[in-house]
């Protein structure tokens, strides 16, 4: 495998940092009054300005040299080839076939895998088709008016984040509602908005055996069976997950049960039968459109030169911020209200792929790998966190993401909102001199004396960078191409590290730990030994409720 830090153009890279430290992003507009059309690019129904970044030509040029160097090229073939780069659990990483719209054949050990993605994606649209048109009917012959996708992980957010996001074109009878969290309050709100007779819950976990949402699922379950009976469950619950057995189990009909394979990550799933309730929202042919925004992406990205690829340009600005300036933290800030669970998904997608201090062939990394991913929509954001975008100490890159198209006929709203966008990426590249700032006092009417004490506290350095996204409308297409984005920016952030951007080892320790200090807090096992924290924390709260549940009765305590 190669060493990133012996790569050539890594250490010319670093030879360019030195100068381009010290360079502001004021003086390269000023220097090139045609930047801003040379530093754009447009995807289909997506514009990138990525101008106001403190790179230059020949930045950017060693950039896409690292690019080359680090085997990106030769990994994307890889991945779209079906090849099991996913070395740590010998897997290929294919959501790309999912989305694949001119169905070409992928094979994984020599079978095609179209035909069953196809398959799957067809009886989606039957189910859904019958739900949403109301041919599908609860227990006692009414139609359903409420979905709960019970699930964790890529397993809610990707659906939750695509139903918030395309709202506008949501049935109007089916109100959508998403249960990841063990914490039973969750749950418990969710069921008093709903009821048996007209809801229909969507269990996903491949394994059917994930904790949180087979606890939430039996709760769901016993739920349901106060006023339904055994028979009706079939009805009322469907299943995605590859394990028959325990979905026959739960009792639901296995004809309803929806599969997807272990080349598909959850982080990556939405596109899969993960995404049933996003079809049965948004219906079969806009799910489609979104299928055909992220294949344009895909063919975008497996197609284009480097130097003129939106994810490689994303990656790779992103890369210098990272490795060479140390910005440890990257925002994302959506200027669209139905977007506000978009910095969520993303940072599951970018923080669960490249969260990694191992290379692919195990050895410790020597250079930062993946930032810490926040946000929240913008306009929240400025009143917020912007403040330290502007005058603190952080360099923290920012995606500002916004559409064209007004999203509600109210006078105003939109053009505020834009100009509010544009402002702030212009506000983040200008910064205030101390002369401007002294000038806007003055103009105020303030004395000197004041206005020298001003002075520090109204200068903004300016030289923070940002990508501006634009989208031409918030609609299906537009956001199947917008995640597609994001995936393959993090793929090439991967490669660069040399690290595998499609296992998650990390969230198995906390998981394993948690069994036996749950058999502990129930009283089902003896104490064991932990660090003295540990061991404390359970002692507290055995002390609290064992009087209550009883089931610390098992075992001699002193209280």
């Amino acid at each position: 495998m190669k060493n990133l830090q012996e790569l050539p153009a890594w250490k010319q890279l670093w030879s360019l940092f030195e100068t381009a430290k010290n360079l502001h992003m004021r003086e390269l507009f000023e220097q090139d009054p045609k930047r801003a059309e040379r530093y754009w690019l447009e995807v289909g129904g997506l514009k990138l300005d990525y101008s106001k970044n403190r790179i230059t030509d020949e930045i950017l040029q060693g950039l896409m040299a690292l690019a080359r160097e680090a085997g990106v090229e030769e990994r994307r073939k890889a991945m779209f080839a079906g090849e099991k780069i996913n070395k740590t659990e010998n897997r290929a990483v294919l959501h790309v076939a999912l989305r694949n719209r001119t169905n070409a054949p992928i094979e994984v050990d020599g079978e095609d895998v179209m035909p069953k993605v196809n398959s799957v994606l067809e009886r989606m649209g039957r189910f859904a088709h019958a739900v949403r048109c109301g041919d599908w009917l609860g227990y006692t012959n009414q139609v359903i008016t409420d979905v709960v996708n019970i699930g964790i992980g890529g397993s809610d957010l990707g659906p939750l984040m695509m139903c918030s996001a395309l709202k506008n074109y949501g049935h109007p009878r089916l109100r959508m509602h998403f249960v990841s969290n063990v914490d039973g309050a969750q749950l418990r709100d969710t069921l008093e908005r709903v009821h048996p007779e007209t809801t229909l819950f969507i269990i996903a976990s491949k394994t059917f055996t994930t904790q949180e949402t087979l606890t939430n699922a039996n709760t769901a379950r016993q739920w349901f069976l106060r006023e339904g009976s055994e028979e009706d469950i079939a009805k009322h619950f469907v299943a995605v997950s590859t394990n028959k057995k325990a979905v026959a189990e739960f009792g639901i009909d296995t004809d309803h049960m929806f599969e997807f394979w272990d080349w598909v990550g959850g982080r990556y799933s939405l596109w899969s039968a993960i995404g049933l309730p996003i079809m049965l929202y948004l219906g079969e042919e806009n799910f489609i459109e979104m299928l055909n925004g992220a294949h344009l992406m895909d063919q975008h990205f497996y197609n284009a030169p480097l130097e003129q690829n939106m994810p490689v340009l994303l990656a790779m600005v992103g890369i210098w911020y990272i490795n060479y300036f140390g910005g440890g933290s990257h925002i994302i800030a959506p200027y669209d209200q139905h977007l506000h669970r978009l910095p969520k998904f993303i940072q599951q997608l970018d923080m669960e792929s490249n969260g990694k201090q191992v290379t692919m062939d195990g050895k410790p990394v020597q250079y930062e790998t993946g930032p810490i991913i926040w946000g929240e929509t913008g306009i929240n954001g400025q009143h917020a966190f912007f403040q330290l975008l502007h005058q603190g100490t952080h360099i923290t890159p920012i995606d500002l993401i916004a559409s064209l198209e007004k999203r509600s006929n109210l006078p105003g709203h939109h053009e505020i909102l834009l100009s509010n966008v544009f402002a702030q990426a212009e506000a983040f590249m200008r910064g205030k001199t101390p002369d401007e700032a002294r000038q806007e006092l003055r103009e105020q009417g303030v004395d000197e004396a004041r206005i020298e004490a001003l002075v520090p506290h109204k200068t903004f350095s300016g030289n923070r960078p940002s990508n501006l996204i634009m989208l031409n409308e918030v609609d299906p297409r537009n956001m199947g191409s917008l995640i597609a984005l994001y995936e393959h920016k993090v793929f090439v952030q991967g490669v660069i590290w040399g690290i595998n951007s499609f296992d998650q080892w990390g969230v198995e320790l906390g998981k394993q730990l948690a069994k036996t200090i749950l058999s502990e807090l129930t009283g089902t096992i003896p104490p064991q030994k932990h660090d003295s924290s540990t061991e404390h924390l359970i002692h507290v709260y055995r002390q609290t409720n064992c009087d209550v549940d009883g089931t610390c009765a098992l075992f001699d305590e002193k209280k």
